[in-house]
């Protein structure tokens, strides 16, 4: 039976989703169609910026270069991150010690952040650490705020490097958040950034829960630096449904995944 082109393109999709590539020529095997039709089809994918051409087939849509400067980043699927950060912040408990990374879906996350006593919250992110200075001067939460020190990277607003690291190495947290370049069924979670990488590396294991934090653009990435398997993680957020593809090994390696 002959499948319609946008039946074809959410196979597509849903495949892009599982192995962050696909080939022309398996697709056309699999859908039992032409290679030029599914060269039309990723063509009209490739408009939509979901997806990128290459030789033989298509990628999913990532930061060659690395990502851009926060700022800018601020408002790219700004309505989904709030929407996953509004969810995130029903995760906090009275009492909880937490760790937040630096991406701007945490910035988000962070504005939800009230109505909580006792929280210990440690981040190497400025916006994120400026925002909770804010938040707990005007008594929307009680606890202490911890920013960790180390070199200050300017382009992307954060806290990084050794005496960062070795400082976060002293902290024993109960959640970790974090937002991420990329998730990805095979690899796990990652980011463009090495030295925040590192960082977000070392909270997954100094963390009793660790909660990813990923807009529908993250699904199926895997970007340059590697942060942790699939097995290091609790839960997901993410404004995208859970990939069909994906049910099994979530289920395999107990990561509950959260649509908002």
């Amino acid at each position: 039976m002959s499948l319609l082109a946008e039946e074809r393109k959410k196979i597509i999709l849903e495949e892009l989703d599982t192995q962050g590539k696909v080939q022309v020529l398996a697709l056309a095997e699999q859908l039992q169609v032409s290679s030029e039709t599914i060269r039309r089809d990723l063509d009209s994918l490739v408009k939509t910026e979901k997806i990128k051409r290459v030789y033989g087939g298509a990628v999913k849509i990532s930061y060659d270069d690395g990502e851009p400067p926060y700022q800018e980043r601020q408002i790219i699927n700004r309505d989904a991150k709030m929407a996953i950060g509004k969810q995130a912040s029903l995760l906090i408990e009275d009492g909880n010690t937490i760790f937040l990374d630096t991406g701007t879906t945490i910035l988000e996350f962070a504005r939800f952040i009230e109505g909580k006593r006792g929280l210990t919250i440690v981040t190497n992110s400025l916006p994120t650490a400026s925002l909770l200075k804010e938040s707990l001067s005007q008594g929307l939460f009680r606890g202490k705020l911890i920013i960790l020190g180390g070199e200050i990277s300017p382009d992307q607003q954060s806290v990084s490097g050794y005496l960062c690291e070795e400082m976060l190495k002293n902290f024993h947290v109960d959640k970790a958040f974090l937002s991420v370049g990329g998730v990805s069924i095979q690899t796990g979670i990652s980011d463009y950034d090495l030295n925040e990488s590192v960082i977000s590396k070392i909270a997954t294991t100094q963390s009793k829960e660790v909660i990813v934090l990923a807009d529908h653009s993250k699904i199926g990435v895997q970007s340059f630096s590697h942060i942790a398997d699939l097995d290091m993680i609790d839960v997901i957020i993410s404004d995208k449904k859970l990939p069909a593809s994906w049910s099994a090994k979530l289920e395999q390696n107990e990561v509950t995944w959260i649509a908002t």
